[in-house]
């Protein structure tokens, strides 16, 4: 199991109704990407990090794991905006707002993702995939969603497993070593997944399979105080912004 999913499935929302969390997770998201980059994407970070680290009992240490892969490729697609092609200065020059548009894009992405992690570290993704066939979404989809979750951790584990025996037989002493048992370990996960696959239709087959996964997702209400509450929180960090936007230079 992913660190992100252990965290998800002991976190001290774990019981809380999936909806309650996407409206508070996607709200902060939607929140960083319309308000104004400053301050209205500090804010809602600010808040998210307050959130997480607070009453959603997440540990820094993990969130940092977590987040520190998305605030990469932030870094990097905003990289770019610091640099324009051709014109009077050479092929390569320094944009004239370069780094305003920079920064606006790192506060607007690093903000937003911190949003979704505040759903991915409270919500596993058993809570939520039976339930988006009430939604309105294909039951088949779903099914299919729910198949390769399930995959995607056997064949993570099959690949620890093999990467442990290839160090043990001292197949990482050297570079050419290593790449030979990138090579084995590449080959010897593409047989298993279709290996897993075959021997999952069968399971699937033996106990009646009629091309619909039945699974049983606990009964939760949803809190109307933890509604008003994300409410709140949303509707200050706008009205916060928007004071903010016209004290602030």
């Amino acid at each position: 199991m992913l660190p992100i999913d252990a965290a998800a499935h002991s976190s001290r929302w774990r019981r809380r109704h999936p909806g309650e969390k996407a409206l508070l997770g996607f709200g902060l998201t939607v929140l960083a990407v319309c308000l104004p980059p400053w301050p209205g994407a500090v804010l809602v970070a600010a808040a998210t990090l307050a959130v997480l680290l607070g009453p959603a009992g997440v540990a820094p240490r993990q969130l940092w794991r977590a987040w520190r892969i998305p605030l990469g490729f932030c870094v990097t697609g905003a990289v770019p905006l610091l640099f324009q092609v051709g014109g009077a200065g050479g092929l390569v020059t320094l944009a004239p707002d370069g780094p305003a548009h920079a920064g606006q894009l790192l506060l607007r992405t690093s903000a937003a993702s911190l949003g979704v992690l505040l759903f991915a570290f409270t919500t596993p993704v058993c809570d939520v995939l039976p339930r988006l066939v009430r939604a309105g979404v294909p039951a088949p989809v779903v099914d299919v969603a729910l198949v390769m979750y399930r995959i995607s951790f056997l064949l993570l584990d099959s690949v620890r497993r093999i990467r442990e025996a290839q160090a043990a037989r001292l197949g990482l002493t050297s570079r050419a070593a290593a790449w030979r048992s990138l090579a084995g370990l590449g080959a010897t996960a593409f047989v298993r997944a279709f290996d897993r696959a075959a021997r999952l239709q069968t399971g699937l087959t033996g106990r009646g399979y009629d091309g619909t996964l039945r699974v049983l997702v606990p009964r939760t209400e949803v809190s109307r105080r933890f509604l008003g509450a994300t409410g709140a929180l949303l509707a200050g960090l706008v009205a916060l912004t928007l004071v903010l936007e016209r004290l602030l230079p």
